[in-house]
């Protein structure tokens, strides 16, 4: 019940007052959200619409939501899945998930690691060896995997 009327309360909040350049909303059942971030500007990423998936488990918000990018992103932290390294989106002691946190933070944190990537935490290994050593070149694939796969 207490998941129910959080939920609601969030996907009321992501409608009335959505974060700059992301927008959320439910996909048929509660429990199964649907997201878009926007790149940010100056990222390689900019012009482009990344959807995503946010799967909210039973025992939210002691369980942090499975959210995974459907969009492809070129990005050290976001794997071919889509699945996102990011402490938040874990449990604790590996995470920093806790309960007080919600979607709009999560989403808001995700569109920051897109402008921020964390090579020393990396999912792409190879990715992030490129961001560290090769950033000219990390910037042009980044630039176009933006223009193929989340241009408008």
């Amino acid at each position: 019940m207490q998941r129910v009327s959080r939920l609601t309360r969030e996907l009321s909040l992501l409608a009335t007052e959505p974060p700059p350049g992301i927008t959320c909303w439910q996909n048929g059942q509660l429990d199964d959200l649907r997201a878009q971030i926007l790149g940010g500007v100056d990222t390689p990423y900019e012009k482009g619409i990344f959807n995503l998936e946010i799967i909210v488990p039973e025992r939210y918000p002691f369980e942090p939501p499975k959210i995974r990018f459907l969009t492809p992103i070129y990005h050290p932290n976001i794997d071919s899945a889509g699945r996102i390294c990011l402490d938040l989106l874990k449990l604790p002691p590996k995470g920093a998930w806790r309960p007080s946190l919600n979607i709009s933070t999560l989403l808001t944190s995700i569109q920051l690691l897109m402008a921020e990537p964390n090579p020393d935490d990396p999912l792409m290994a190879d990715i992030s060896s490129e961001y560290k050593y090769n950033k000219q070149l990390f910037l042009l694939n980044a630039r176009e995997w933006t223009e193929k796969y989340a241009g408008q």
